[in-house]
């Protein structure tokens, strides 16, 4: 089975502790009712021929194409921090902190990369479709536009609120069922993804993606 699997929320981590923030969350809830859209790709959902001994459920594997991303890399923090931080600076980029004080549309997912045994967090946001050709540069020198190449990722996805810990969970049982099938991939990184607004209290989707050898 083949789908392309476009949505319109997302996912991130915030705190609100001023009057800069509120408005700044006003912005956002603007924003996320907007029809977001999110990186292209097909994916080819994979049944276990027989039930696991781990209780895992089927993963995808994901083909993703080119595309170019904003990112920060956050140094030195726990990841929830880290993921508040980055938010927050890339929020900055697409409310007009870049070289032509443009708005940008939000998209999903937001991602973080989590590296082993490494306390740098690279958040990022998927640049919007109009801007991919010439995305504006960001003006903090924190923040850049990398590309991304085309890639195949196994994913598996799950539903609540996802806390680092639940990630780390759920990448765990991705990374024993890929072993387990004999599926060759990268293991010493992956992504966390997320596409709701934590305003949403119900059916949220989550995902861990580990890139495919």
């Amino acid at each position: 089975m083949v789908t392309n699997s476009p949505t319109n929320t997302i996912c991130v981590g915030q705190s609100i502790g001023s009057k800069y923030h509120v408005t700044a969350v006003r912005d956002f809830l603007s924003i996320i009712s907007k029809d977001n859209k999110e990186p292209p790709w097909n994916s080819t959902i994979v049944h276990s021929p027989a039930p696991l001994e781990d209780g895992a459920k089927d993963y995808e594997l994901r083909q993703y194409e080119t595309a170019k991303w904003v990112s920060t890399v956050i140094r030195g923090e726990t990841q929830k921090e880290a993921m508040r931080q980055g938010f927050w600076k890339l929020f900055h980029y697409i409310q007009g902190k870049n070289e032509k004080e443009m708005k940008i549309d939000m998209t999903v997912p937001v991602t973080c990369l989590v590296k082993s045994g490494c306390t740098d967090f690279k958040i990022s946001f998927f640049v919007p479709f109009e801007h991919q050709d010439c995305p504006p540069q960001p003006t903090d020198s924190n923040v850049f536009i990398e590309e991304r190449k085309a890639a195949p990722l196994f994913v598996r996805s799950f539903g609540g609120f996802a806390t680092p810990e639940k990630y780390a969970e759920e990448a765990d049982i991705l990374a024993r069922t890929l072993r387990n099938r004999g599926q060759p991939f990268h293991e010493d990184f992956f992504y966390t993804a997320g596409y709701d607004s934590p305003f949403k209290l119900f059916n949220r989707h989550n995902e861990v993606w580990y890139f495919k050898k």
